[in-house]
């Protein structure tokens, strides 16, 4: 028996095209038929509670170094202290906006940030004009 080395075999694919389409097919017909259904339980809400919206502080340091909060004006020497006697009277739940002018020290906003924090404040955001 002799081989011909040079003989390239062909691969009949024809079959295969054939199964996949069927198979195409079946899919195509049986999809929208399919239905998937989870039961769940929501949970039941409260009638009688309605929701408040607490509103923000608002911080504002310029670039003479004036602080402001909610219109009232603060010394930034005493700004921890002040400012912490000052927030018992505001809800700590509230959102804290803090604005400064680009001009000023980073480090300057982050001792308002940090007295700020001491205050109990979680919720605290520093504003840009972006």
């Amino acid at each position: 028996m002799i081989y011909d080395w040079d003989e390239k075999p062909e691969l009949n694919i024809t079959p295969l095209v054939d199964i996949m389409l069927v198979l195409l097919a079946i899919l195509m017909v049986i999809a929208p038929n399919i239905i998937y259904e989870e039961n769940i339980r929501l949970p039941q809400g409260s009638v009688t509670q309605q929701l408040s919206k607490i509103p923000p502080v608002h911080i504002t340091i310029d670039k003479e170094l004036k602080l402001t909060v909610n219109k009232e004006n603060f010394d930034l020497n005493a700004f921890a202290d002040n400012f912490y006697t000052y927030s018992r009277k505001l809800d700590i739940k509230a959102a804290v906006l803090i604005s400064a002018d680009k001009t000023l020290d980073y480090g300057i906003v982050m001792s308002v940030l940090a007295a700020v924090k001491q205050a109990g404040f979680t919720e605290v955001s520093l504003a840009t004009n972006g």
